[in-house]
């Protein structure tokens, strides 16, 4: 039987992948195995970051074979450029074939507002009926994820999200957790059929300011109400290479999992 711990996840990049980036005090050293270990988290995601890591990852999943689950990026963060041209989709694939703790792909950054020619998205509907078929026909079945953001809701994304087994819901910019409620709800009716995990940030990346403690606290205690009331199936928080800053919200994450028994 699945424990609340056994639904959290930390969102991972390589060590140092944001260091001089988004107004952190300091730079990071600390890996996502480091990070997961140091929190108490038992689940990454992990996420191809500014292109890097770059294929083979075999020696990267090898660090983290303490995890339970991991999930690979097939399309990396929006400065990944070459995951716009080809997926890491056969590479996730092979993974799952050699990591008994490899469970699904992630697509990250994967809506945008409509280009020249209409597209909303990185990839097609048809597209991610594909993907979703060949992660079906792995080693074993490996679940697809996407990325959604509260200020996406607008966006007529509602047939991609069909093809997706699990998707994850963020709010950018911290003053805008005040509307959690009401932007959950609408996320909840645009994809009435996906799993569901709740995304909190450490940092709001948004402002590149630290994030209000205080907002944390209550974005994290909603994510537990909505995971024993069955609404979510997991939270992930963001981000591992952020975990050794001393932040606020890292050492009170930290010291809220030491403390759970559930």
């Amino acid at each position: 039987m699945s424990t609340l711990r056994d639904r959290l996840w930390l969102w991972a990049h390589e060590a140092g992948a944001q260091n001089e980036h988004w107004g952190l005090p300091a730079p990071s050293r600390m890996t996502p195995t480091e990070a997961a270990l140091y929190l108490g988290i038992p689940n990454v995601i992990m996420v191809v970051y500014g292109g890097k890591p770059e294929p083979p990852f075999d020696q990267h999943v090898l660090a983290m074979s303490p995890l339970k689950r991991v999930v690979w990026s097939i399309v990396g963060d929006s400065s990944s450029k070459r995951n716009d041209e080809k997926t890491d989709l056969e590479e996730v694939v092979g993974l799952a074939a050699r990591f008994p703790n490899i469970a699904g792909a992630m697509m990250d950054d994967f809506f945008h507002e409509p280009n020249a020619a209409g597209a909303v998205a990185r990839y097609s509907v048809e597209d991610l009926a594909g993907f979703r078929a060949r992660l079906r026909a792995a080693a074993r079945p490996l679940d697809l994820y996407v990325v959604l953001y509260a200020n996406q809701l607008h966006l007529p994304v509602a047939r991609h999200l069909e093809e997706c087994d699990v998707a994850t819901f963020w709010t950018w910019r911290a003053e805008d957790l005040a509307k959690l409620g009401e932007s959950f709800a609408r996320f909840e009716a645009l994809a009435p059929k996906a799993r569901k995990v709740l995304g909190c940030y450490l940092w709001d990346y948004g402002t590149r300011q630290p994030m209000p403690l205080a907002l944390f606290q209550q974005q994290y205690h909603q994510g537990l109400t909505w995971l024993r009331e069955g609404r979510i199936e997991g939270i992930i928080f963001v981000a591992s290479c952020i975990c050794d800053l001393r932040l606020d919200t890292v050492e009170w994450l930290r010291r809220e999992m030491a403390d759970l028994r559930e």
